[in-house]
């Protein structure tokens, strides 16, 4: 290999890297602190954080690399014991013991949002999940990339913890804060019928639930059961993505912190509709802003992709005048 192919192999390298990524817009809307945390496929490298705080109305922003895959969830009602410094949450724990979740995931009940970056096809995989429960209302939505495959925004925007049914209620340890969770009735019962597993484990035999049915009436979009794929699987091209808690306003859980909201939940605060696109429009829940921005990034890191082949396509042309 002589020294001009060495050259643009080094260059082409060199502008891509750290190029070629995705971006999670990590936003917190709830009337109370959120504790993210993030977990990284089996043979995945970790992002830079497995878990961190978000006040009300505070974001962050993860870069992920090409082909990650991994899960967020929220973590709720948390605190730290002042005597041994164990860090804990009541819901959505991982066991971890600190703000970092460190390789550990959710312990049910909790949301999550699933993702496998660059998969089959090139394309992005994600969903909703509430096959583990759910403890916090959840949206993604894709900004930027190409409209490849169902590209849509999805998630689980209701309160399910004042719609769950009484056998699978998550109380709040001193039961001041009420209902702050809901089991999934394979968590509730771990009976193979609802676990789609032993004589129920293909998608044959594992149908939906009269439980599965409560999660998937107040969010059709997100996962209710194991084999709950047609309905519930997104895929994008070359997308960023917005994963926001609470993207409508839901005051009934109170403060992590113990502090009272003095708020009544509505029922029209969690009203959707399905446009005829096939994209969710959530009334009163997306800051256009912050979509509008993460879009720009993203359109902006495109081009700029654009711009470094073609500087580099012209340096390998001057490199041949040598």
């Amino acid at each position: 290999m002589d020294h001009r192919t060495l050259l643009f192999s080094f260059l082409l390298t060199l502008h891509l890297s750290g190029v070629i990524s995705t971006t999670f817009n990590i936003v917190n809307k709830c009337e109370y602190t959120v504790w993210p945390g993030i977990l990284s496929n089996a043979g995945v490298p970790p992002l830079s954080t497995t878990g961190f705080v978000l006040q009300t109305g505070e974001s962050t922003t993860i870069t992920a690399p090409t082909s990650w895959g991994g899960r967020f969830w929220g973590r709720t009602h948390c605190s730290q014991d002042s005597t041994t410094g164990k860090f804990s949450c009541v819901t959505g724990d991982c066991g971890s013991g600190k703000l970092e979740c460190s390789g550990n995931g959710a312990t049910p009940p909790a949301t999550l949002a699933e993702f496998t970056l660059d998969g089959a096809g090139g394309l992005d995989f994600f969903d909703v999940s509430l096959v583990d429960g759910y403890n916090v209302a959840m949206l993604v939505v894709p900004d930027g990339g190409s409209s490849a495959g169902n590209c849509g925004s999805t998630g689980c925007i209701g309160d399910l913890n004042g719609a769950c049914p009484s056998e699978l209620k998550v109380m709040s340890v001193e039961g001041d804060e009420g209902v702050v969770a809901c089991k999934s009735a394979c968590e509730a019962f771990g009976s193979e019928e609802y676990c789609c597993s032993g004589a129920y484990g293909t998608p044959d035999t594992c149908k939906p639930s009269s439980y599965s049915q409560v999660f998937k009436t107040a969010c059709p979009r997100a996962y209710s059961y194991a084999y709950d794929d047609k309905t519930s699987t997104f895929t994008c091209e070359s997308a960023d993505y917005t994963i926001t808690f609470c993207p409508v306003p839901n005051t009934s859980q109170k403060e992590s912190q113990g502090q009272n909201t003095n708020h009544e939940s509505s029922s029209n605060s969690t009203t959707s509709t399905l446009v005829d696109n096939g994209t969710m429009e959530y009334v009163g829940a997306a800051d256009q802003s912050e979509i509008s921005w993460a879009t720009c990034v993203h359109v902006f890191q495109s081009q700029a992709i654009s711009g470094i082949i073609s500087i580099t396509t012209l340096l390998w042309h001057l490199c041949l005048l040598f």
